[in-house]
């Protein structure tokens, strides 16, 4: 009975999650606010969905499933790597060197620098 309820308050709040996800997906304004959605509360919701299905198979079927935490690795490692790549599209698409905000050194933007820039800063021969 605990098991059940458990299993299924995975489940409603991983709905919960994904349903947050592609509402912000959909309604927010802005391509890098719109980048969050996806990657924090869709991947939470595929996240609690997983442990819901781990948690059935280990307690209700009798067998520990690999699948799951194979799947949960491959999403947690993956979505990040897709922000990230999402972001540096963007800014490469809409911002120039000037229009972002100061990086706090006399450094730009990385995605700005080039090689021979860095190399040239961090002191070494080309």
């Amino acid at each position: 009975m605990i098991v059940d309820i458990l299993i299924s308050a995975f489940l409603v709040i991983s709905g919960i999650f994904g349903l947050v996800g592609s509402v912000g997906l959909i309604k927010l304004p802005h391509p890098m606010m719109r980048l969050h959605a996806p990657t924090k509360a869709t991947t939470l919701g595929v996240g609690g969905a997983l442990i819901a299905s781990l948690l059935y198979f280990y307690f209700v079927a009798g067998r520990f499933s690999y699948h799951e935490l194979m799947i949960t690795l491959f999403l947690f490692l993956t979505a990040p790597i897709t922000g990230n790549f999402i972001a540096k599209v963007h800014i490469h698409r809409h911002e120039t060197r000037d229009s972002l905000p100061s990086t706090g050194s006399e450094r730009p933007w990385a995605t700005f620098e080039s090689d021979e820039d860095r190399i040239r800063a961090e002191g070494h021969e080309l």
